[in-house]
């Protein structure tokens, strides 16, 4: 197993730390990561969290532009200013930080989404109405469905 699949919630304790789902621990563990790169996604109130990897993505791209040039600085700043590193403790949780809860609306509960090479965390409501609308989204690219 190498893919991030399916999605959990799991509550936040009192110290504000939430267990990584056992299912997405073993995917970083046979991948080597133990730390974890995490950056505020783009395009939804959601947190993407990763291993090295998905920085050196990111990094990669950024080598193709100019580095002197707005695209960079734009890049540059997702990458790094909207990014961080969390780190599991010995029970295998992370803590929701205030970087994490101010872009998602998360509260008590995390959702943990797989999304293949990577994870999100979202506040949960929030993911069900995404997940809705993804849902209504691609059944209308289904061959016969009413446009």
């Amino acid at each position: 197993m190498n893919r991030f699949l399916s999605n959990a919630v799991n509550n936040i304790d009192s110290k504000g730390r939430v267990s990584v789902p056992a299912m997405f621990r073993q995917v970083l563990a046979a991948k080597g990561f133990s730390d974890l790169y995490a950056l505020q996604s783009i395009a939804h109130p959601a947190i993407d969290v990763g291993g090295m990897d998905l920085l050196e993505r990111y990094e990669s791209r950024m080598a193709r532009e100019d580095p002197f040039g707005e695209t960079f600085a734009d890049m540059s700043l997702f990458a790094y200013g909207d990014g961080a590193f969390l780190k599991f403790d010995a029970e295998g949780r992370i803590t929701v930080t205030d970087f994490i809860r101010a872009h998602t609306g998360i509260t008590d509960k995390v959702v943990f989404v797989g999304r293949n090479d990577f994870f999100q965390l979202w506040e949960p409501e929030r993911f069900e109405a995404h997940r809705s609308e993804a849902r209504r989204r691609l059944q209308a690219l289904r061959p016969g469905a009413a446009q």
